[in-house]
């Protein structure tokens, strides 16, 4: 039935084409030419062992065409050689290019980056036309077919190319597609001859499928993924269905296999017997069968089979059998064909998305192809990085974003346990939402040959993949008439998974209501409604540069409500491209960095969990603790006890250990492993943590911490590798003993000129009345103050991307300003038997307040900072609160008792437990792609700043503990207002304002992680608080309440600074109570 859907289909294209004068790249009802249908990617193999592998490469039916191959291009379609594709064309003078690769990342042409408008027309796209200045790269590869082929059909397999591409065979013009996500095949047998043959492609950078191809990503062109030669017999398998489902009671595997044979030479009737055998995860044979057929032209053979207690595929437990498929014919060699199947069952029932019966939680991200040197181009060693650390933080979904991915990728989601996501490469983005005529083109039948293409394309080659839960129709292509055909046509294919479509909203064409970037009140909201279907977000979270704040609260409320599901995080990668600059130092370009005025969105393509590099950033941590599986409660923390929830789906507690350790301060008091725990999924248990060793002290603070870790090994993971944590505080009352300082050396004070010098011999304090700041803090002759920068007030952070998104750097800027124009409002000087105090009062002339600084100093050289802003109601909220001074580049050894040991914020802290830590300052710095505000530690007692030989300074902090960057660099370093780099222009229409006034404060910069070095200073920022850095989105998302600093109420804070010979002196001091 699809292939006579498919023939009708291939019979109106056809004649549309015949009945058009355009070429088929110009002509949107013409999606491909001479193409096969679609199918399940496999390969055939002589024998079992080789099949068993199904590594391509063995097969003596595979021949790969991946390597170099002449290549020619042109900026523009007429100046493009027009004969190229002859056998008698001189290429000798032409390029090499390696296949797959992108044009643009090996120097032709320029990579652009826009994320909702078309890249060749940003403005007012008129569809289906497209610019006159439309490069072509022609292709060119010689080859010869293996002797053993003769007589079989020969098709060739191209997995993706960009955009439009003409195929042509000794000379002789094949077809043509325009799907750049989807492999196209053709059976070129006819073409070809014995000896050399030769392959010519004609790739055009823009087709008429480029209106469909509006996604969030580098616009860049070229062959993507793998080319090869395949071989079959005339009478062979063309295609294969597998049913892989569970009965009612979710024990018994529904097994069906539809065979689709077809025979080339119709007028010899083909006599072939098919087998196929099923064997279990353990390898032992669990179903078989086999038929003798006679084929004319095409032949369907079905199988059957129910499998008692079958091992069911999940996320979590990845059960595959393993399918074989024989074909033999007398006097033929056999050709073998491996498939794997996973028996699940996909339902809705009510509002609610089930997977073998049970409803489960979607703990997603959306899967770009990147790569930072070859762009779009993958390995397979790429995927499996990704997939290994995506396990290891508890992801369990992947959507693919937006566009079918290759199939190595389908295999190994299968065999590490993902639920995929798998969307059709459509989005029209660029044409906005309205239905009427001339705008979105869901809503345009003259579109409704392609949007029907990509979705059969996007099924037939993906139907058989266990790890396939959900059919998307695409994203951000309006939706209407071309979505509600795709839909009907999608689902009278496959009843087993459901379909979704974020632009349907709440149509019929939607199974699933899969919003984008919602907040916590709409997640409420929906979670306190009487609802008709699963919420489960195709997007939210958008993780761009210094991001992923509020996303425990985000989870909070996911767990208490049973109808939202969760969803995938925007997104996993940063789409970096790594180049150098004119020094040779490597960074990371985005959009705006190739070209001269192109059109760009700026670094908006960075929004990943992991760097272009690959290597996480900090907030993928915050992740792995909002989806963890295994969750503590407290019952009673002073006795030990604590609940236990295993929010596993289908593994039981027992596959892990619980680790307990109980710490004061710094020291472990005692350590252990609970006995095995066989809590089912979905269930609880009270246990109790023995504490041995816990007297309680003065001052010592303790704390419980558990850890789940893997009993044994895994394909992600090794054994003992920890997958959940958390960490309770024992609630004691026993204060510390507050400091008290005794009479000591005396210390004098004098003025001179601007500087007020407080001092004696072994120490020195001067501040300087006209700076405004502390320009000398020396103690034992070691002076503290470098760069001559010393304490002074501070309210800004290097806006991060999501503080640009919300406008922070206007908004708030009233700030900035404050910590660099303050002046004296007054200066207090006293002192006592004990100690001098100097007050200084500064006028924070911007925001229309005041903030107080009490230096009290001790003759030892301990310096007491105590700080204090007044309020002012109307003033804007604060990025932080805080001062902040450089010290010796030297003194880099950091090492603290806090959050840690990644970088938090008060809305990021969850997954960072408070410890002991040590690390360096440069080891602070998080390269994000664009510069920003990174390395905060929140929740610190204190603070160690010291040389390699453990000489340095100590910080405590008071009772309401502290926050800091240790750095060495500036904060300016990361503020890119500071820099001299051009705004991230847009470039959307000619004659757009380059003005940089209008840009100032609201425009973010086009810095880069070249444009940060190492400075000859530590650069110390110590915090009474820092507020959140948000995450819901980044253009207009602010952090949470909670995580917010106002104006409208007073700060008060302080901070202890001691001076220290040696490491082993911290102990002495951090058990006091310090009061300013």
């Amino acid at each position: 039935m699809k292939r006579l859907f498919f023939t009708i289909f291939c019979c109106f294209i056809s004649l549309t084409a015949y009945m058009q004068d355009k070429p088929e790249w110009q002509d949107e009802t013409i999606p491909f030419a001479g193409k096969e249908y679609p199918r399940t990617p496999f390969m055939t193999y002589e024998d079992m062992d080789k099949a068993r592998d199904n590594d391509f490469k063995t097969s003596a039916d595979y021949k790969s065409l991946n390597g170099k191959w002449k290549f020619h291009w042109v900026a523009a379609y007429k100046k493009r050689p027009i004969n190229f594709y002859r056998t008698d064309f001189n290429d000798s003078q032409w390029d090499e290019i390696d296949v797959p690769a992108n044009w643009e990342t090996n120097g032709y042409g320029i990579a652009l980056y826009t994320n909702h408008p078309y890249e060749f027309c940003p403005r007012n796209p008129q569809p289906p036309l497209l610019p006159e200045e439309n490069p072509v790269g022609s292709y060119r590869k010689q080859f010869e077919i293996p002797e053993q082929w003769n007589g079989k059909e020969i098709f060739l397999h191209i997995g993706a190319v960009k955009s439009g591409c003409y195929l042509y065979v000794n000379g002789t013009k094949v077809g043509y597609s325009e799907d750049s996500k989807d492999p196209v095949e053709y059976n070129i047998t006819r073409y070809l001859k014995p000896g050399q043959n030769l392959i010519a492609l004609e790739v055009y950078r823009w087709s008429t499928g480029s209106y469909l191809e509006c996604q969030d990503f580098w616009r860049i062109s070229g062959i993507e993924r793998d080319v090869y030669l395949f071989a079959q017999s005339p009478v062979h398998l063309r295609d294969f269905s597998i049913r892989q489902d569970l009965d009612s009671t979710y024990s018994k595997g529904l097994f069906g296999l539809d065979l689709f044979l077809e025979n080339k030479h119709p007028k010899q009737t083909g006599q072939i017997t098919v087998h196929y055998q099923l064997e279990s995860p353990a390898g032992t044979r669990v179903a078989e069968g086999h038929k003798a057929i006679n084929i004319d032209s095409v032949a369907h053979v079905r199988f059957d089979a129910m499998l008692p207690q079958v091992e069911a595929w999940t996320a979590e437990t990845p059960n595959l059998y393993q399918l074989f498929i024989r074909v033999e014919q007398p006097g033929k060699q056999t050709e073998i064909i491996p498939f794997r199947v996973g028996f699940r069952k996909l339902e809705i029932k009510g509002n609610q998305f089930l997977v073998n019966g049970r409803p489960v939680l979607i703990k997603g991200v959306n899967y770009h192809e990147h790569n930072e040197h070859t762009g779009h181009v993958l390995s397979e060693a790429d995927i499996r990085k990704d997939f290994k650390t995506m396990k290891r933080h508890n992801i369990n979904a992947i959507r693919c974003c937006h566009y079918p991915q290759q199939r190595r990728f389908y295999e190994l989601c299968d065999e590490y346990g993902f639920y995929v996501c798998n969307e059709a490469n459509i989005e029209s983005h660029g044409m906005g939402y309205d239905l009427r005529r001339g705008h979105t083109l869901g809503n345009n039948p003259l579109w409704l040959n392609a949007h029907m293409d990509r979705t059969m394309n996007m099924y037939e080659t993906s139907k058989n993949y266990p790890c396939i839960t959900f059919w998307s129709l695409g994203n951000e292509a309006g939706n209407g008439y071309n979505f509600y055909m795709t839909y009907n046509w999608l689902r009278a294919q496959d009843t087993t998974r459901p379909i979704q479509y974020e632009r349907a909203g709440l149509e019929w064409n939607t199974d699933i209501y899969c919003p984008q970037y919602p907040g916590i009140d709409a997640l409420e909201k929906w979670g306190n409604s009487q609802t008709n279907r699963p919420y489960i977000m195709s997007e939210y979270a958008h993780a761009m540069g210094n991001s992923t704040g509020n996303f425990m609260d985000l989870w909070n409320t996911i767990y208490r409500y049973p109808n939202l599901q969760g969803g995938f995080i925007w997104d996993w990668i940063d789409q970096g491209i790594l180049v150098k600059d004119e020094n040779g130092i490597p960074y990371w370009a985005y959009g705006g960095d190739f070209g001269e005025n192109a059109p760009s969105d700026g670094n908006f393509l960075c929004n990943g969990l992991v760097g272009p590099d690959r290597e996480p950033h900090p907030g993928l941590v915050e992740v792995k603790k909002a989806y963890q599986y295994v969750w503590f409660q407290p019952v009673d923390i002073s006795k030990g006890i604590v609940k236990i929830e295993n929010r596993h789906d289908f593994t039981n507690l027992n596959q892990f250990s619980i680790e307990y350790t109980l710490i004061g301060n710094t020291e472990t008091l005692s350590s252990g492993t609970l006995p095995s725990q066989n809590i089912a999924p979905g269930k609880s248990r009270q246990v109790t943590i023995p504490f041995k060793n816990l007297r309680i002290k003065a001052g010592v603070e303790y704390f419980l911490n558990l850890h789940v870790k893997t009993k044994k090994p895994s394909l992600f993971a090794p054994a003992g590798f920890i997958v959940a944590s958390e960490q309770f505080q024992i609630p004691v009352t026993n204060p510390k003993p507050v400091y008290q300082a005794t009479p000591d050396k005396v210390l004098s004070m004098e003025e001179n000129g601007p500087e007020i010098r407080i001092f004696n011999s072994t120490m020195e304090f001067v501040f300087h009345k006209q700076k405004g700041y502390v320009t000398s803090y020396k103690v034992n002759g070691t002076q503290y103050i470098a760069d001559d920068f010393g304490f002074q007030p501070n309210f800004w952070r290097g806006p991060t991307d999501n503080d640009y998104g919300n406008g922070m750097p206007s908004r708030m800027q009233v700030w900035k300003q404050a910590g660099k124009n303050f002046k004296i409002a007054g200066i207090r000087t006293s002192a006592s038997t004990v100690n001098t105090n100097l007050t200084v009062t500064y006028r924070l002339q911007e925001s229309n307040t005041r903030y107080h600084v009490s230096y009290t100093i001790y003759p030892s050289g301990y310096l007491n900072v105590a700080c204090h802003l007044e309020a002012n109601p109307n003033a804007p909220e604060i990025p932080r609160i805080g001062a902040r001074f450089r010290i010796p580049s030297e003194l880099n050894q950091m090492e603290y008792f806090g959050r840690g040991p990644e970088e938090n914020y008060c809305d990021r802290n969850h997954s960072t437990l408070i410890g002991h830590y040590k690390s360096t300052a440069e080891q602070q710095y998080v390269p994000y792609v664009r510069p920003q505000e990174n390395g905060h530690k929140t929740d610190t007692r204190w603070l160690a700043l010291t040389d390699k030989t453990g000489k340095g300074l100590l910080f405590i902090a008071d009772s309401n503990f502290m926050e800091f960057n240790v750095s060495r660099n500036r904060v300016e370093d990361f503020d890119g207002e500071e820099s001299t780099r051009p705004y991230q222009w847009q470039n959307f229409t000619k004659n757009e304002s380059h003005d940089p006034l209008m840009a100032q404060n609201r425009k973010p910069k086009q810095t880069h992680v070249n444009d940060i070095y190492p400075r000859n200073f530590v650069e110390v920022c110590l915090d009474h608080r820092m507020m959140g850095v948000a995450g819901d989105d980044s253009w207009g998302s602010r952090p949470y309440p909670p995580y917010t600093l106002p104006a409208s109420r007073d700060y008060h804070w302080s901070v202890m600074i001691i001076p220290i010979g040696n490491n082993a002196e911290i102990g002495n001091h951090t058990g006091f109570r310090y009061l300013p």
